[in-house]
Order: structure tokens, then C-alpha cells, then sequence
């Protein structure tokens, strides 16, 4: 990765001259002559302060004052992109769509636009349009000669959001938005309809191609922000993803009932299952954005607990909606997402909290009104742990950490959200006493399994083994270091032996499994935590799933799944992969999975002998090793048919075996609905995937 796509690669912050300092000029020469004797000085006029004569400037290596650069207009924007938009990457590239489309969304917030549209061109433009006010185009006083919508473009720090009398609350706060946008795009087109007239003004690499134009007359109004990113920043190549671009739009609209966004997109540059048109408007909100989230997954609650309020007297309003679900949501046990006027907040901050405190808080009230002592061991973490959230708040003059505002940080919010919802959660669990018992009751377990699970933490090495004696039994490192230990996962004690005989003592350990394991895709949460070999996997690892994994838990740098080079073999590894996927995708995705090739076939003549990972390779074998002989050939049923020995030097010895590390694509949503298709509870959808896929298998059927 170059430095400009890293966004932690350092740079100097003085210039390319502090790092590297022109070196300094040689004093001149001086001539062989004496020197003259000194004058005496003239006497100063009557009245005037004799100064002292200025001191030589000691040698500073060429540091002064002209080394000192000063950046004018847009200029440190695109020497220094990462203070500005957080980096040069995917994410940072469609941070500039967020900034464009949230200076819309102020104006539909405000009350003043009712459309936004979005639209990305053949040709990699995109396009924000507005139904609003209209940016002003008159000239601005503190610069003449210049219009506003010039001023709003092209200088650091305008806008019209810092004293909070254009708009009560708003998404962009320091005036930077749209001439970050301005400076780092080949080219921006903004296009103003106002006061009965279309004006326009072009710009390119955040200057001017000239001053505002009125184009003809006009009874539109709004603004239209047209522009590409610049590769020179961004590299070559660069565009916007259409999927992430209509992601994006989508949840704005959630955001804010009272919007309509229509979305198009030139279907050249289209290469998923991405709509090339579609129109957003939510009137619910949150609450439809949950729905479409929670359908078809088994909730606590028959209906989620969402509303909005808005605060009286003054600008300010949230809106929530959540749910809890014991199966978890995809690769998650849970979600929150947070967003403070319409701006997402990734990081989260203290709205969430005042969210967490207010649900945690209601529900131990309820306990104690139905006098239910075990709540008493509830955390807020408990309360969020299986749920999907979502919270926005709306207030003036929000503080964020950082100009992508990631994270909130304004301590009004915590107050705000927390005494918002004190009263609605409060209604909501009285006015249904068996879905607020159920739901206490699913919070308490989640309490007592984390209570249990720090116990199990607890555990030494040695305990686990012990712990581990049936069903199936640990065989543990002797080395303690978790640098270059693995794990090896094996089906059936005849295969356990065989590897533990086989193992190297110091850094492999032996976990056999009795027989295939539960599908986690398809089995309720109940099945998943009596599972014992599920329950004594996840104990020997030392790692916690869910949103609970860290990777420092974990007790191995490597988990190889070891099965049989059979059809049940693959079924068994594919559960187990389905378990990793499921409960901990991050152990995937940091490299620690890896699957076993054990050979198939045994292949020997004379004194010389070969194994075969399948009948492919096995007629390669015969064709070029042992071509011309009648060798011997011999299947292995599974691996405790192969002795130790044979074991160790095909699949066990890391300096000859070969290990296949289990890996996700960039784009996970076609993995999770493979899985979902595969493993899922739905036949319907494996019968269609067989008839899809049936020909390209024709090949390897006896037929």
C-alpha cells in the first residue's frame, strides 16, 4: 500500500524542507588585507534612544523565517486529505458523497426541501440536487468582488451553520464540507436555482473556472451539486460504488420522515444487484428501517419498542427503535447505530450511552415492581447485548470528535436521550406485562451466561483439560506461548489418536469430535448453548463469540480443521466453517482458520511411494511418477486408518504439509447468503440452488 492510501503514514508537518534542509552557504572569503580602524560613533541626535546593536544569528542549519510555509485557500486540503476527510481510501472517496448530501438533508431538515436526488452518470459524476433554498449567489461583504456560493466553495470555514440562525440544527457544523468536496474533485459544477433565475459556477480542483453565471430565468429552486473525485488524490481509476452509494442514500431517508430521495445510477456502472432506480421515503422512520432489518428473524418482543419525541420550547428531538432477537442478526449478536442530525456516528458516543442507561435503568425498575431479585446482576451491556438499535437525535450545536464526526460528544445529548425515553420504555413495559417478562427474563440469562462465561475465563490450561475429558478430550500444547500453537480439530477418537501420536507435544493440540456437529445456521439459541462439543470447542479456544470476540482470548495462532477426505469429511468441515463464520467471522478475517488436505490415496512401487489428495492428482501421479509400472494403490478410509507416522509427514509436519487458510471476499453479502441458502432453514432455497448448479456438477455424478 502506497503512503497516500495509508491513513497513518506520518508526513512532516513543516514542510518537505524540515525533513530535509537545503544546506547552508559557505561564509565568504575574506581578504588579506587589515581590516580599518573603527570610526568613532556619531553622537545621537538630541532626544533619541541609543539601541543596541542587533546580535549575529547563530547558525540554525538553514531554519528560518523563509522555511516557514503558508498554505493559502485549499491548499492544505489536498497536500493533507487525511485531516480533512480521514484518508485516501474506498471509505474516505465516499465520505465526500456524505458531505454533499448532508448539506441537503439540513435543508429538508430545516423545513425548506422536500426532494433530494442523487444520481451517478456514465461517466463517474455524481450528482446531489436539492429542492431547498438555494445557495446564495449575491456578493458576500467581507469579500467583494466574490459571490456567497463562491466564498461557500472555495474558503475553508464558511458557511451559514456556525451561529445557528439559518439553521436550528444541522449536520455540518465547521464550514468545511463542500470546499473539501471542491478541493479534492477533477472538476464540481454547482448549479443554484433562486430569486427566479438558474445560476452556475464552475470549478476545478478547488478553484474557480470562473465567476457565478446566471444562466436563464428559473421558478425553480434548490441546488445541485455536480463533481468527480480527483484520481490525483485518490489514484487512478477511482470512482464511487454504486451499492454503497445507494446504502448510503437509503439511510438518510430512514433518517428523516418528511424526505423523499430518488436514487438513479447509469447501469453501465452497475455490476451487482443494485437498482438503478429506486425512491426513498419512510414515513415511520426508524421503525420501517428496523422492520426491514428484524424480518424473518424469531424477536423477544412481538413488536419493538420505537417513537419519537420532540423537545419542547426548543430545537432538539430523538427517535429510536429496537429490538432483540435470541438468534442474533447475521455474523452479530446484536447492532447499534447511532446518527445525530442525520450524520451517522460510527464510533457512537453519548447519545448511545444515554440510550444504554435509559433502557437499562427502566427495565431493573420493572424488576423490582415485579420483584424479580436476579436483575439486580444486569449490566447495560446485557440489556444491548442481543439487540438491534437504532437511535437519532436532533440538537443544536453539537460537538463531535473530529471533522468526521465519528463520535458524539456533546454531554446534552446523554441528558436529552435518557430523559426522553424514561417515560415511553417505562409505558411500553407496563402496557405489556408477557412481552416485558420475556423480555426480562432473556436479559437475565444473557447476565448469568457472561457471569458464567468470566468464570469459565478463569479457567487455566490445565483445567481445561480436565474439563474437556468427555465428549471429547483436549490433548494440549506443552508450550504455554500462544506464538506458533495450534489446534487441531479432528473427527472421532480414531482419528484423535492417530494425531495425537503424530503431533509435535510442543505447539499442536488434538480436539476430537464426535461425529458432525450442530448447524449453527439452522439451530435455535437454545440448541446452540446445550451443545456440548460446541460448548467444549469454544472453551478450548478461550475465545468469546459474537461482538465478545477478541483476538488476544484467543489460545491458538492456528485452528486447522482435520477431517476425513471423504463426502462426510467436507460435510463436517463445512459445519465447522459455518460455526467460525456464524460466531466468530473476525477469527477468519485476522487468518487463523485453516483446513487440513490429507491425502486420499497411497500410491507406492519399489522402494518409492506418494500420497494423492484425489483421483485428479492420483491419475497425475500414475501418468508422470510412476508411468510404465503397476504400482500399488491404497485409499485411506479416513485418518485413523493412517498410521501416525504417515500422518505426521503428510498433514501434520508443517515442513511438508499443505494447509488451504479459509478466507472471506472483499464483499461479504454473497458469503452470508450462500450460507444462508446452504445451511439455512429454508429447503426451498437448497432445492433452487441444486437446480441452478446441477449441470456444472453433471461431470462428477455416476451416471
Amino acid at each position: 500500500m502506497s503512503a497516500k492510501d495509508d491513513p497513518n503514514a506520518s508526513f512532516s508537518l513543516f514542510g518537505d524542507d524540515a525533513l530535509s534542509p537545503p544546506p547552508a552557504s559557505p561564509f565568504p572569503a575574506r581578504e588579506p588585507h587589515p581590516e580599518p580602524a573603527p570610526r568613532p560613533a556619531a553622537p545621537p541626535p538630541p532626544g533619541a534612544i541609543a539601541k543596541p546593536a542587533p546580535a549575529p544569528a547563530p547558525s540554525s542549519g538553514g531554519y528560518d523565517a523563509s522555511s516557514i510555509e503558508v498554505l493559502e485557500g485549499l491548499e492544505p486540503v489536498r497536500m493533507r486529505p487525511g485531516m480533512y476527510i480521514g484518508g485516501t481510501d474506498e471509505r474516505a472517496l465516499h465520505h465526500l458523497f456524505a458531505e454533499v448530501l448532508d448539506n441537503s438533508m439540513d435543508e429538508a431538515v430545516a423545513g425548506f426541501a422536500k426532494t433530494i436526488e442523487v444520481k451517478l452518470d456514465a461517466d463517474g459524476y455524481l450528482s446531489v440536487r436539492d429542492d431547498g433554498r438555494g445557495m446564495p449567489v449575491d456578493e458576500h461583504p467581507k469579500h467583494p468582488g466574490k459571490s456567497a456560493l463562491e466564498v461557500i466553495m472555495t474558503v475553508l470555514h464558511a458557511g451559514g451553520k456556525f451561529s445557528g440562525k439559518a439553521y436550528e440544527t444541522s449536520g455540518g457544523l465547521h464550514g468545511v464540507g463542500a470546499s473539501v468536496v471542491n478541493a479534492l474533485s477533477e472538476l464540481v459544477e454547482v448549479t443554484v436555482w433562486r430569486d427566479g433565475f438558474e445560476h452556475r459556477q464552475s470549478f476545478a480542483r478547488g478553484k474557480p473556472l470562473g465567476p457565478v453565471e446566471q444562466i436563464q430565468p428559473s421558478k425553480k429552486k434548490g441546488t445541485q451539486v455536480r463533481f468527480k473525485p480527483d484520481d490525483q488524490i485518490f489514484g487512478e481509476g477511482c470512482g464511487f460504488k454504486p451499492a454503497r452509494l445507494y446504502r448510503m442514500a437509503r439511510s438518510k431517508a430512514y433518517l428523516f420522515r418528511g424526505v423523499q430521495i430518488k436514487w438513479s445510477c447509469d447501469p453501465s456502472r452497475i455490476h451487482d444487484q443494485t437498482p438503478p432506480e429506486a425512491t426513498f421515503h419512510f414515513p415511520n422512520g426508524l421503525a420501517d428501517f428496523l422492520a426491514e432489518r428484524t424480518k424473518g428473524l424469531e424477536l423477544v418482543t412481538p413488536d419493538s419498542f420505537s417513537g419519537r419525541i420532540e423537545r419542547q420550547g426548543e430545537a432538539g428531538a430523538v427517535e429510536w427503535a429496537i429490538a432483540w432477537t435470541p438468534r442474533g442478526f447475521g455474523e452479530h449478536d446484536g447492532f447499534m447505530q447511532s446518527y445525530c442530525n442525520t450524520v451517522p456516528t460510527p464510533e457512537g458516543g453519548t447519545h448511545e450511552s444515554g440510550l444504554r442507561a435509559a433502557l437499562t435503568r427502566g427495565l431493573k425498575a420493572y424488576a423490582e415492581l415485579k420483584g424479580e431479585k436476579r436483575a439486580t446482576i444486569i449490566t447495560a451491556d446485557d440489556v444491548i447485548a442481543q439487540a438491534g438499535a437504532l437511535i437519532s437525535v436532533f440538537i443544536k450545536n453539537p460537538e463531535f470528535q473530529g471533522q468526521t464526526k465519528e463520535k458524539l460528544s456533546s454531554s446534552e445529548a446523554q441528558r436529552f436521550v435518557e430523559n426522553a425515553l424514561r417515560d415511553p420504555f417505562d409505558h411500553w413495559l407496563t402496557g405489556s406485562p408477557k412481552a416485558a417478562q420475556a423480555l426480562l427474563e432473556f436479559v437475565i440469562e444473557r447476565a448469568e451466561e457472561r457471569l458464567k462465561r468470566r468464570k469459565d475465563k478463569e479457567v487455566s490450561r490445565a483445567s481445561a483439560t480436565r474439563k474437556l475429558r468427555l465428549p471429547g478430550k483436549l490433548a494440549d500444547c506443552a508450550a504455554g506461548a500462544v506464538d506458533g500453537a495450534e489446534l487441531f480439530i479432528v473427527e472421532g477418537d480414531s482419528a484423535g489418536g492417530s494425531a495425537k501420536q503424530a503431533r509435535n507435544r510442543k505447539n499442536q493440540a488434538i480436539l476430537p469430535l464426535r461425529g458432525k456437529i450442530l448447524n449453527v445456521a439452522s439451530a435455535t439459541g437454545e440448541k446452540f448453548s446445550a451443545n456440548k462439543e460446541l460448548s467444549d470447542l469454544m472453551l478450548a479456544l478461550g475465545a468469546q463469540g459474537g461482538n465478545r470476540y477478541k483476538e488476544e482470548d484467543l489460545r491458538y495462532e492456528r485452528i486447522i480443521i482435520m477431517t476425513d477426505a471423504d463426502v462426510d469429511g467436507a460435510h463436517i468441515a463445512s459445519l465447522l466453517i459455518t460455526f467460525f463464520y456464524r460466531t466468530m467471522p473476525d477469527l477468519i478475517r485476522q487468518g487463523h482458520l485453516f483446513l487440513a488436505l490429507p491425502p486420499l490415496y497411497r500410491i507406492s512401487h519399489g522402494g518409492k511411494s506418494a500420497y494423492a489428495r484425489d483421483d485428479a492428482h492420483k491419475d497425475e501421479l500414475l501418468a508422470t511418477l510412476f508411468k510404465g509400472k503397476k504400482p500399488e494403490i491404497g485409499r485411506f478410509k479416513g485418518l485413523g486408518e493412517m498410521m501416525a507416522s504417515q500422518l505426521k509427514e503428510t498433514t501434520m509436519d508443517p515442513a511438508v504439509r499443505t494447509l488451504a487458510k479459509i478466507t472471506l471476499p472483499r464483499s461479504e453479502e454473497a458469503v452470508e447468503a450462500l450460507v444462508e441458502t446452504l445451511m439455512g432453514r429454508k429447503p426451498e432455497l437448497r432445492f433452487r440452488f441444486i437446480q441452478e448448479n446441477a449441470e456444472f456438477a453433471a461431470d462428477d455424478l455416476d451416471l
